[in-house]
């Protein structure tokens, strides 16, 4: 066999293998791949802001993916996102008095929630409302934050 034959089917080999392993990375990475757990029940949640979040991001309790966001709507009288979780069935011993908050998979990825379970007797059901909320971390905000309260030291440390 031509040598030169063989290394042009290694290279393309080795081109189709790459664009495979793209392709599972961002599938994995962007959410498009479905959760489906069968049947799930219905629990919104406010934020004041949502950052990033979209449709189908994940809903994680301790790292475990046990739903996903349905929607996320402008509730009109408080003025803040109504977020409208997709919770599996086989979970249904959430707490009522849980904790959700909106979270970023490393430093720039995608957002998530994550919900930290209380200790209430009560479980979360199809209709239940998450009263206990923390909105998203912007980083625009954080950074703002980090270089007004630098000038402001190096200012007041001046003119000492």
């Amino acid at each position: 066999m031509n040598p030169r034959r063989s290394y042009a089917a290694g290279t393309g080999l080795f081109i189709l293998l790459g664009f495979a392993a793209l392709a599972y990375l961002a599938t994995q990475t962007t959410s498009l791949v479905n959760f489906n757990s069968g049947p799930s029940y219905d629990v919104t949640a406010e934020f004041t802001s949502v950052g990033g979040l979209k449709d189908r991001a994940p809903v994680k309790m301790a790292g475990v993916r046990i739903g996903t966001v349905k929607s996320i709507t402008l509730d009109q009288k408080s003025l803040d996102a109504k977020v409208t979780l997709a919770i599996a069935d086989r979970y249904n011993q959430i707490p009522a008095d849980s904790y959700a908050k909106i979270m970023t998979s490393g430093l720039l990825g995608d957002q998530f929630i994550s919900l930290s379970p209380g200790g209430s007797p009560d479980n979360l059901k199809n209709g239940s409302v998450i009263a206990n909320t923390q909105s998203a971390l912007q980083l625009e905000d954080l950074i703002g934050k980090f270089l007004t309260s630098g000038g402001s030291k190096s200012a007041s440390g001046s003119s000492k």
